[in-house]
């Protein structure tokens, strides 16, 4: 058994601890942004694929992510190195990739809503991984909503042949959409568990990520059916280390159960590094403004430079987590 199946179970028979915190670590943004995922080099030159891989294959040998996220083609190349039989990180691909997600030099993709599309057949996923990730958005448009829920019923077909598992990402939409009096996180709980009510226990995914929309919507949803819906939250999207942080102990306190980490959606330093400071806010309860000294003086002894000033890391800019932070900064 995976380390996360255990952890699932317990948190479904509500006996979850801290130490069953599941942490995703994702690294496909190839094909999010093409040649330019691996990003530039110390002299601004573009960094070659094996750099990009190696910072996958050091999460999986540190042992501090739980499930790590790749395209197919990475995946492919992990399960050929043998890199997971020494470890008990979860192998999870993403399973589509819809338009809006389309982030390539000079294209204007994430400025429609998304078209659902799916580049990777799961027959040719499930050699390599039983794990995957279906992303899906709401407009609030008929048209638009009914195409993706009717590609997620076609997905979870073929899935439920050939045998794969699935976790589903729910984003927040990159244009903006109207919801009357409501706010998006309200419109946003609604549709999603009205979209699930009508799926068979054996087709469900295992888990669910949201985009964190503070206290009241996080606890909607985590409390809704805990022993079958397990709710986290998707990756930071920008700020400091400090409000990466504070979002991650916010979401945990109020219901969350796991977090999804990208460099993609936020620029750090050193990814392992980064995880253990996720370790040290879940697993020990450290503040989120502790964290980001530890984190700093880890860079540190590392020889890294930080990004930013510890100073200037070590703010909360966001007014929503500013809100609703327990901590002095």
């Amino acid at each position: 058994m995976r380390r996360i199946d255990e952890k699932l179970a317990k948190i479904t028979a509500e006996d979850y601890s801290r130490r069953d915190f599941i942490i995703t670590f994702a690294k496909d943004a190839d094909l999010l942004r093409g040649c330019s995922a691996t990003g530039r080099d110390g002299l601004g030159r573009p960094r070659p694929l094996a750099a990009y891989r190696a910072d996958v294959r050091r999460v999986i040998e540190s042992d501090l992510a739980d499930i790590v996220l790749t395209s197919l083609s990475t995946a492919e190349m992990l399960a050929e190195s043998g890199v997971y039989a020494r470890a008990t990180a979860t192998p999870a691909v993403r399973l589509n990739d819809p338009t809006d997600m389309w982030r390539v030099r000079g294209g204007a993709y994430p400025s429609y809503p998304a078209l659902p599309f799916r580049s990777a057949r799961l027959d040719a996923v499930k050699p390599v991984a039983n794990l995957g990730l279906y992303g899906m958005t709401f407009y609030n448009s008929p048209e638009q909503d009914h195409a993706t829920l009717t590609a997620y019923c076609e997905f979870r077909d073929i899935a439920s042949k050939v045998g794969i598992r699935h976790f589903l990402q729910v984003s927040d939409p990159k244009v903006e959409i109207d919801t009357g009096d409501a706010d998006y996180a309200a419109f946003r709980n609604d549709i999603l568990i009205r979209s699930l009510a009508g799926v068979a226990r054996r087709e469900r995914p295992i888990f669910i990520e949201v985009d964190y929309h503070g206290p009241a919507a996080t606890e909607e949803l985590a409390s809704w059916h805990p022993s079958r819906i397990v709710i986290g939250v998707t990756g930071c999207p920008n700020g400091t280390t400090r409000d990466c942080l504070e979002r991650l102990a916010q979401a945990e306190r109020h219901g969350a159960r796991l977090a999804n980490f990208s460099r993609e959606s936020f620029h750090c330093e050193d990814p392992v590094l980064m995880l253990v400071a996720m370790r040290r806010v879940i697993r020990d309860g450290m503040s989120s403004h502790e964290a980001v000294r530890a984190y700093h003086d880890d860079l540190k002894a590392a020889g890294l430079q930080p990004n930013r000033p510890l100073q200037e890391d070590a703010e909360l800019t966001c007014p929503m987590l500013k809100a609703h932070s327990r901590e002095a900064a």
